[in-house]
C-alpha cells in the first residue's frame, strides 16, 4: 500500500457509501498504482467530462488493513476523521480521504526508523513507523492534504454535537414492549456516531434514532444496536406504535417548563437560531404547538 502510483489517470472511484467501501477505495487506489481524481458513493458521483468510473466493491479484509494502517500512523484521530469523513454528504469527502491518507504514508516513510538518531527509542530498528511521529501528519492542517479533511471532520463533529442536544425521544405503545422513538434530520449521516452516546445512556430501554433525511434508523434491543436502511419502506414512524397515553402529558410539562425559563425582555431570535438552527425546530417537542415560536 506503500508504493508510489506510475500512472495518473482520469479515473473517478465509486464506492457503496459505506467506511468499509470508502476504504477498500483508498486501496484499490495503491494496488491499482492510480490516483484517482475523484472518490464518492456511486449514488452521489457526478463524473467529469470524459473521466472513466471504476465501482469499487467492498472487500472487508482490505478495509481492515487499511484502517489498521491509518491507525499506525495516523493514530486515533485521523481514524475519527476518516469515519466521519464517511458519514459526510460533502461530494469531496471521499476525495479527501484518499489524499489525506496518501500524505500520510509518504510523510511516513520520510520518518522511519533507519533515519532516526535517537538510541533510545523503542522503535522497529528501521522497520517504521516512529512511534515519536504518530499522529503528526494529522496535526498538520495547513497541508492541502490535511485541510480539507480535518475541515469536513469538524463540520460532523459538530452535527454530532447538535444530534446530542437536539434529539427527543417519544414513549410508544404496545404489548409487552418499552419502545422510544426519535426522529431526525441531520446534514450528515450521522447515526452511526452518536448511537454509542445514546446506548451509554438509555441501556435500560430499547429505541429507534431515525434520520428521515438520509433513510436510516438506529435500533436499540436493549443488548446490542445495528443499522437498518428504510429506502423505499416509506415513513417508519408510520409503523410503529402509537404514544403512550402519558406521552401526551409529559411532552405539555416540557413545553411548559420550556416556556417558564424563557425571558421575554431578553428575547433574541438570531441568537436563538444560531444555537438552536431552525431546521431541528419541527422534532423538538419544547417547539410543537407553540405558534408563538414557529413564527420566529
Amino acid at each position: 500500500m506503500a508504493d508510489t502510483p506510475d500512472i495518473y489517470d482520469e479515473v473517478a472511484y465509486a464506492y457503496d457509501g459505506t467506511l468499509e467501501g470508502l476504504l477498500s477505495a483508498i486501496f484499490a487506489s495503491y494496488a491499482n498504482r492510480e490516483v484517482p481524481t475523484d472518490v464518492a458513493p456511486a449514488a452521489r458521483l457526478q463524473p467529469r467530462l470524459g473521466q472513466r468510473v471504476a465501482v469499487i466493491e467492498t472487500n472487508p479484509e482490505h478495509a481492515a488493513r487499511v484502517l489498521s494502517g491509518v491507525r499506525r500512523i495516523g493514530g486515533w484521530q485521523a481514524v475519527l476523521a476518516l469515519k466521519r469523513a464517511a458519514c459526510s454528504d460533502e461530494p469531496d469527502a471521499g476525495t479527501a480521504a484518499l489524499r489525506f491518507v496518501r500524505y500520510a504514508m509518504d510523510e511516513q516513510k520520510k520518518r522511519n526508523c533507519g533515519t532516526c538518531r535517537k538510541k533510545n527509542c523503542k522503535g522497529r530498528g528501521g522497520a517504521g513507523p516512529c512511534p515519536r511521529q504518530r499522529g503528526r501528519a494529522f496535526s498538520d492542517i495547513t497541508h492541502p492534504a490535511v485541510e480539507r479533511l480535518f475541515q469536513i471532520s469538524r463540520a460532523i463533529g459538530q452535527e454530532c454535537e447538535h444530534m446530542r442536544q437536539f434529539v427527543r425521544f417519544t414513549h410508544l405503545a404496545g404489548e409487552g414492549q418499552n419502545l422510544w422513538f426519535s426522529r431526525c434530520n441531520p446534514k450528515a449521516s450521522v447515526v452511526p456516531l452518536i448511537m454509542g452516546h445514546f446506548v451509554e445512556r438509555m441501556s435500560d430501554v430499547p429505541f429507534i434514532i431515525y434520520d428521515e433525511v438520509h433513510e436510516v434508523a438506529g435500533v436499540y434491543d436493549g443488548g446490542d444496536w445495528y443499522l437498518v436502511n428504510t429506502a423505499g419502506n416509506g415513513d417508519l414512524q408510520s409503523a410503529l406504535p402509537d404514544a403512550t397515553a402519558d406521552e401526551a402529558l409529559f411532552a405539555e410539562a416540557w413545553r411548559t417548563f420550556y416556556r417558564s425559563v424563557s425571558i421575554d425582555a431578553r428575547y433574541n431570535p438570531e441568537l436563538r437560531r444560531h444555537f438552536m438552527p431552525k431546521r431541528f425546530w419541527k422534532n423538538l417537542t419544547e417547539l410543537q404547538e407553540t405558534p408563538g415560536l414557529r413564527k420566529a
